[in-house]
């Protein structure tokens, strides 16, 4: 098994002070670790090392450095050449992907020294902390994607998946890779003409215990609708790959295909946003959606399986502020 932690097999590595570095001893931790490994992490994550540990190492050899054992010195000059090039988030996750791929090495991570945190600070002082928020899909904009989706008498199996999986998207509060982790004998009706489905895994939920995901009526007629389209079937992935004749594959989509369904439905419906959707669009929009109805900071919590406030609130700053002291005050003094 190669570990996704494996930059470079070829490389020609130093010895690490109090800490054996030769090549033949770093590959054969990177093996077990690989090894013991197996299965502990979401399949997105493995990607995200694998993909973090090929730029950090096609950077190191563009510049004649070390990638196992990297010198603090190289991560900071690392951090300042990608500050320019790539987003904070995205530095700050590559920095993650370098300390978990030193620490798989059996080495002393290099990111927590104290030039790599200077970089990092360098970096929020030039570009600012603030994270861009994905371009919300809010109801009325679904509504509208909806609408453009079962345009026609006869709507094609594909327009149908699409309409269904936005519905579900919007109603689940589901991460990209969690909707097509989707299965359709996880789907059960409620009294209501309602329905649920059980999201077996997901990001805050690595142990499998899974949870429980309320569907709208209008959201259950929509996936009815596309099931019965591509021939009803009983078991299996629920969102797959349609061809333009109906036909559907038996595997589940693909977790990229997701924020491009979102686009293309926001193009049919001639929508005018600031910037692409992205697999995260629906979450905000139903996040901010719940706020604007008066729902608490708990109950959007809840139903977006988040452990802090922080995002909630991140996605909601400007309703929550509409909401806060300073407006109640200029209320009560007739300012408002």
């Amino acid at each position: 098994m190669i570990s996704p932690l494996v930059p470079n097999r070829s490389l020609t590595v130093p010895e690490a002070a109090g800490q054996p570095a030769d090549p033949a001893t770093i590959a054969a931790r990177l093996e077990d670790h690989a090894r013991a490994a197996a299965g502990a992490f979401a399949p997105n994550t493995e990607r995200a090392l694998r993909a973090d540990s090929r730029v950090f190492s096609a950077w190191c050899a563009g510049q004649g450095r070390e990638t196992l054992p990297a010198m603090p010195e190289t991560v900071a000059d690392f951090v300042d050449a990608m500050a320019e090039l790539r987003a904070p988030a995205t530095v700050r996750r590559y920095c993650a992907s370098i300390a978990a791929m030193h620490r798989a090495a059996g080495l002393a991570p290099p990111t927590s020294a104290q030039p790599v945190r200077l970089a990092l600070r360098r970096m929020a002082r030039s570009k600012g902390g603030r994270q861009r928020q994905a371009e919300p899909l809010n109801r009325p904009a679904l509504d509208r994607m909806l609408a453009a989706a079962g345009q026609g008498a006869d709507p094609k199996a594909i327009d149908l998946r699409d309409a269904a999986l936005v519905a579900v998207a919007y109603d689940t509060l589901l991460r990209r890779s969690e909707l097509v982790s989707l299965y359709i004998e996880d789907l059960a009706p409620t009294p209501d003409e309602g329905g649920t489905i059980l999201v077996r895994k997901s990001k805050t939920d690595q142990g499998g215990e899974g949870m429980i995901k309320f569907l709208a009526p209008d959201t259950l007629r929509s996936l009815r609708a596309y099931l019965a389209a591509i021939g009803a079937p009983q078991r299996g992935a629920l969102f797959r790959p349609v061809s333009r004749w109906s036909r559907a594959g038996d595997t589940a989509l693909e977790a990229q295909e997701v924020p491009r369904i979102f686009r293309r439905l926001a193009t049919a419906a001639e929508l005018k946003t600031g910037r692409p959707h992205s697999g995260h669009s629906t979450r905000v929009g139903a996040a901010q959606d719940m706020l604007a109805a008066g729902l608490e900071l708990g109950e959007v919590m809840q139903a977006g399986s988040w452990k802090s406030v922080a995002m909630v609130a991140r996605y909601g700053e400007r309703l929550l502020a509409r909401r806060g002291a300073a407006r109640k005050l200029a209320v009560i003094q007739n300012r408002a």
